[in-house]
């Protein structure tokens, strides 16, 4: 085995005992960066010596005895959305083709100063409008897309390109990628980690979080990452909990006893049968663990994709109006059509979308008093083709790849939930994403169910054969 084919906490292990070195770690994630970059382009740029010069500093820092913990040189990808000092953040648009930060995101600045190692930075749809990540391929099959907005950390992640990959998610954009790469992916809870220093899409809706190879390591990143940043408006002050603690200390607990909610609408209508048949298997393989099965509807599920759309909109026209005003013609004709029907947006309808959002996030909590999670597919269909225009289903009804990849992933971020997304069976092959879906700052409960299943299968923390 290579050590880029290391899991982060196999990693770890192997450093923190002088097995491996992160100057050892480091050398063999960028080679593999050069061996199936020219495949699939998940990154926007490669940064090798900055790379390599932290390895070394985390290397002496071992040998000095000062090791940080689980983190300490170990080879991190950056969405292009966060902002990186010195290191230009392009947002994979013309539009800031020349921006080079001052400082770090707060969630980066966190992550190296745990000692991580940044092989460089992601990339995302256009200023992570979009849910395919046209610039990147998915290792998986390199004629199909890697999902978006946050591709390019979910093909990286997959393909052993580095071991912690960093994204965004506003209406499914790490659960999305992480579903199709075959890679773990958690939106946490809104206001959990701090999103200062990330370009916005929607601030109403915009999370951060981590994709990883296996449950474990995200557990490791969110405690890295998790906590108030009063720099943040959204920022929540709560404690933080040890998650990775809790998480083997609930290895014997598993899920018995835990209420598990399935979806009777909604979540499962429009949805491949092949990845709906994976889905309900994982959720077997939850009830055979000791899990009680609870069947669940989803409240306000017709008005989920108009209150999504009537707040991004504009919300993210308001962002760019600025940009769209002075140079239009350096966005994609795709991310400039939505932006400039972003500011075709009533501000009555808007006002009415953060009203029924109000409603929405008042039912779930009803809902939530007869369960402790919610799981779903978080994707509909495997990975469209590259060159796929739409996807048709039986009954006549078609939808553009970006609307049916957020369709089933949207109400996390509205309620704003906790959402991991993990591998389930694949199918012919392509990876299957199921998500589970917590209550407010339960990730470790959501984390738990995922780690029992983790535990359970071998689904979970394989790298793409490419």
């Amino acid at each position: 085995m290579q050590p880029y084919q290391l899991s982060l906490t196999e990693a770890a292990a192997a450093i923190r005992s002088r097995e491996l070195s992160p100057v050892e770690l480091t050398d063999s994630v960028l080679e593999r960066v050069d061996a199936v970059e020219g495949a699939l382009n998940a990154f926007a740029c490669v940064t090798p010596d900055l790379a390599r010069k932290a390895a070394a500093d985390a290397e002496q820092r071992i040998v000095e005895g000062a090791y940080r913990g689980p983190l300490d040189g170990l080879p991190l990808g950056v969405k292009d959305l966060l902002e990186t000092a010195g290191v230009p953040t392009t947002s994979s648009s013309q539009v800031r083709a020349s921006f080079v930060p001052d400082t770090d995101a707060e969630m980066v600045a966190r992550l190296l100063s745990a000692g991580m190692v940044m092989i460089g930075k992601t990339h995302t749809h256009e200023f992570a409008y979009g849910a395919t990540t046209p610039t990147t391929r998915n290792p998986w099959d390199v004629d199909r897309v890697p999902g978006g907005s946050s591709g390019g950390s979910g093909a990286a992640v997959a393909a052993g390109e580095c071991l912690v990959g960093l994204g965004s998610d506003t209406g499914g954009s790490i659960r999305i990628p992480a579903a199709v790469c075959g890679t773990v992916g958690l939106k946490p809870t809104y206001g959990r980690i701090s999103r200062r220093g990330v370009a916005s899409l929607s601030w109403s809706l915009d999370h951060v979080g981590p994709l990883t190879r296996d449950v474990v390591d995200c557990a490791h990143v969110l405690a890295a990452t998790a906590g108030f940043d009063r720099a943040d408006p959204a920022s929540v002050d709560v404690p933080v909990p040890d998650y990775v603690a809790d998480l083997a200390a609930a290895a014997d607990r598993g899920v018995r006893g835990l209420r598990v909610g399935v979806p009777s609408n909604f979540y499962f209508e429009h949805v491949q049968p092949e990845v709906e048949a994976s889905v309900r298997a994982a959720i077997a393989v939850l009830e055979g663990l000791g899990a009680t099965l609870v069947e669940v509807t989803i409240p306000y599920a017709d008005q989920i994709k108009a209150v999504s759309w009537g707040m991004l909109g504009p919300e993210a026209a308001s962002y760019h109006q600025k940009a769209m005003r002075e140079t239009p013609e350096l966005y994609t004709a795709e991310v400039r059509v939505a932006l400039e029907a972003g500011e075709l947006v009533l501000a009555t309808d808007y006002i009415n979308a953060t009203r029924v959002r109000t409603l929405m996030q008042q039912a779930w909590r009803q809902m939530y008093e007869g369960i402790d999670v919610l799981v779903a597919p978080s994707v509909p269909v495997v990975a469209p083709r590259a060159d796929q225009e739409a996807i048709t289903w039986a009954d006549g009804f078609s939808e553009r790849p970006t609307d049916c990849l957020t369709r089933l992933s949207g109400p996390a971020n509205i309620t704003g939930l906790p959402a991991l997304s993990v591998p389930v069976a694949p199918v012919d092959g392509l990876p299957v994403g199921m998500q589970i879906i917590g209550r407010p700052f339960a990730e470790g409960t959501v984390l738990g169910v995922g780690a029992a299943l983790e535990t359970a299968t071998d689904w979970i923390g394989a790298l793409a054969p490419l």
